[in-house]
């Protein structure tokens, strides 16, 4: 009985691919071990070392291992796929993965063109399987009851958004990811690779889109560092969205570590009072009155994102975020990109894209 148990809770479990198993893959393998309706059944990376480690850490699951993501995407035994690989191969792999009838979990961004971002989403649409982007921001829920609050109206009417990503280093340029990181066509840079998170939160609690953006960037400190560097290590940049809503950002890797007003924020401003919303989630109200606190801190389930996948696959649950918020994001941070590169302002919609 034991042994018919173990059969069938094996049948149960859904057969999950992960590509990709550096830095962020290797947590979402992470992730995907720690589910009791996931089976952990190939991995891939072109890299020996990472895919040996993968296994090791996917020993209990015996997963099978290749160098080629194609053979992941015909293997008609694979139901779900995790896309991790560095950026400028997302839309390419998870198009496929669609295509082939899988569930994805792709990671942000899912694209770096705007050409690719919507033949994804267009497919993703048509698709009867759970897609998910990586913006794991959005399964907090402590962001999720503030921004509640302020969709209710507890701030009034947003007016203006202010936001950084700070930090206190470059990428290492010795790293295992510095093949590719570095290389703006492949990586899109911190905005796009990174900031992308930051700028989703944005659009989350503005419930809107940008329309323009205007800004700079430059490469002020890593100076050619690593040698071919072509992705800005500083960049200021203003969004304008629906309303004559303003949004400034700016983002650098230089930012010493004692120094105040470091690392991320996100403060929403509204007629009523305005937010600290990253991490505290406080309203401080406009006429002076005491601080109000939307959320309290809590501790987060830290793979909740992961959760959701699977229990949407197997459960009929809502998936945590669809293909259109993915895409949105990315693009978000893709025309503020633009922005930067041609000093000028840039708008939606040249990218000819309806989400």
């Amino acid at each position: 009985m034991a042994a018919r148990a173990a059969v069938w809770q094996d049948a149960a479990r859904v057969p999950t691919a992960v590509i990709g198993v550096g830095n962020r893959g290797s947590y979402l393998l992470e992730g995907v071990l720690q589910q009791p309706n996931a089976k952990v059944a190939v991995l891939c990376d072109i890299k020996p070392d990472r895919l040996d480690k993968a296994a090791t850490t996917a020993a209990k699951d015996s997963p099978r291992t290749t160098t080629d993501w194609h053979k992941v995407i015909e293997n008609k035994e694979i139901e779900a796929v995790y896309i991790a690989s560095p950026p400028y191969l997302h839309a390419e792999m998870a198009l496929a993965a669609v295509k082939a009838g899988k569930h994805v979990y792709c990671e942000k961004p899912v694209g770096l063109k705007p050409a690719e971002i919507k033949q994804l989403v267009a497919a993703a649409k048509a698709s009867k399987k759970i897609f998910v982007a990586g913006q794991q921001l959005r399964s907090l829920t402590l962001l999720q009851e503030a921004i509640g609050k302020i969709h209710d109206g507890i701030i009034g009417d947003i007016v203006m958004v202010k936001a950084q990503r700070h930090a206190t280093a470059d990428l290492p340029h010795d790293g295992s990811s510095g093949d590719w990181y570095f290389d703006v066509s492949k990586g899109g840079g911190y905005l796009i690779e990174q900031s992308v998170h930051n700028l989703d939160l944005c659009n989350w609690v503005l419930n809107a889109h940008p329309t323009k953006a205007t800004g700079f960037g430059a490469i002020n400190f890593y100076k050619n560092q690593p040698a071919g560097r072509t992705i800005f290590d500083c960049g200021s940049i203003v969004y304008e969205y629906p309303g004559n809503v303003q949004m400034s950002f700016t983002q650098n890797v230089f930012h010493p570590r004692l120094m105040p007003a470091g690392n991320q924020y996100i403060h929403v401003f509204g007629t009523k009072g305005a937010v600290d919303l990253m991490y505290a989630a406080t309203m401080y109200p406009i006429n002076g009155g005491a601080p109000v606190v939307l959320a309290e801190k809590r501790a987060e389930r830290p793979h909740a994102h992961i959760e959701m996948f699977y229990a949407a696959i197997t459960e009929g649950k809502p998936a945590p975020i669809n293909a259109v918020v993915g895409a949105t994001a990315a693009l978000t941070a893709v025309l503020g990109h633009e922005a930067m590169v041609k000093q000028q302002v840039v708008s939606w919609s040249d990218f000819g894209i309806t989400l």
